[in-house]
């Protein structure tokens, strides 16, 4: 069967060699004419014809291409790579070593694909122009803070930042005018604490961009029951599941609805490796064990507060982070040097760029 093809074929064959021909004959009496009529007949029939021969168009766009083609790289899609983000490694490997521990994306497949980096003060910057990050829990969310803000400032300015960021046990609040990046650390040391500070944030009519949230220590100090620990997250959960969700008509005094109000990233900080031997006070030996740890620890997974079991927080696991670093990196068995919370930030940074699918 002829099909459409072969039929654009012939007509173009009978519309352009039969008058083109006798044209020819003509024009043969002249050579100069001859050629330059053979010429103009040769283009003529190339262009006609191309479309019917893929083939020869890829050919003839490469062959007059004068760049070589550009290949998009190949990235993976953005929910396979949250799971490798804590795949770092320490160096020097040995925990016991004198040297300051230095850290690294592990140099593996999934790591390389995902392209994870260091974000530079520039570049964090720009990331986080114009966001709000809040940040409420206890030393470790403290600790998380200073990581932060030795990222975005300039160092000549860190002592006087310090020495108001550790005023014992006090909120702190910073503007960073330059790239309109306002920072809030609320001093919450127990679970109903975040309870209320998430409460105090519904219905808006801006939510924080950024919400970083973590406790447990004291509770396992003060208060030492698994249990009501993980009732206390499951509240939490509740809490925070709720800003996710659409909320009443309600208007803020800016008359924006509260329902067309941006959610934010959340995080969780995890409970740092205890170093029972090293920690300062008997009660502190005693009620912060491995096996108490590790109940709480528990707890965390078990409350599904954590996006792995569809809760509303991206784990940073400051538990894994510091085990990796070991016990060179505390002095106190359980507030560890900044290279753990400078690790924990840069997962938070590259979790954001996954998740709003951003690339710098």
């Amino acid at each position: 069967m002829v099909g459409p093809a072969q039929v654009g074929v012939l007509a173009a064959c009978v519309v352009l060699f039969v008058p083109m021909g006798m044209a020819g004959w003509h024009l043969s009496r002249n050579k100069m004419l001859f050629f330059s009529g053979a010429l103009f007949i040769t283009l003529a029939v190339g262009v006609h014809l191309t479309p019917y021969f893929p083939s020869l168009s890829h050919i003839l766009h490469s062959s007059f291409s004068s760049s070589p083609p550009h290949h998009a790289p190949h990235l993976p899609p953005p929910s396979t790579c949250l799971p490798f983000l804590h795949r770092l490694s320490w160096l020097p490997s040995s925990p016991t070593a004198s040297s300051p521990a230095l850290w690294q994306w592990a140099p593996s497949a999934p790591t390389l694909s995902c392209g994870f980096q260091r974000l530079s003060r520039p570049d964090a910057s720009d990331l986080l122009n114009g966001s709000w990050v809040l940040i409420a829990g206890d030393s470790q969310a403290r600790l998380f803070v200073l990581a932060l803000l030795r990222l975005l400032l300039d160092p000549t300015a860190m002592d006087p930042v310090e020495a108001d960021l550790f005023r014992r046990h006090s909120d702190y609040h910073l503007a960073v005018t330059d790239h309109g990046i306002k920072l809030d650390f609320l001093w919450a040391p127990f679970e109903p604490n975040l309870t209320a500070i998430l409460r105090d944030l519904r219905p808006g009519p801006r939510y924080p961009d950024v919400l970083v949230l973590g406790s447990g220590l004291w509770h396992m100090l003060h208060l030492p029951n698994s249990s009501e620990y993980g009732e206390s997250l499951a509240a939490v959960k509740k809490t925070a599941a709720s800003l996710l969700s659409p909320v009443s008509p309600e208007f803020g005094l800016d008359g924006i609805s509260a329902s067309s109000v941006q959610p934010p990233h959340m995080f969780w900080l995890g409970l740092p490796t205890l170093v029972t031997s090293m920690l300062n006070t008997e009660e502190k030996r005693e009620r912060m064990n491995r096996t108490v740890w590790e109940a709480y620890d528990r707890e965390v997974h078990e409350s599904k507060i954590l996006k792995r079991s569809g809760g509303p927080f991206l784990l940073l696991d400051i538990g894994l982070l510091s085990r990796g670093c070991g016990r060179r990196c505390t002095a106190d068995g359980m507030h560890y040097d900044g290279v753990v919370y400078e690790a924990a930030l840069h997962i938070m940074l590259n979790a954001l760029l996954i998740e709003s699918q951003q690339r710098i």
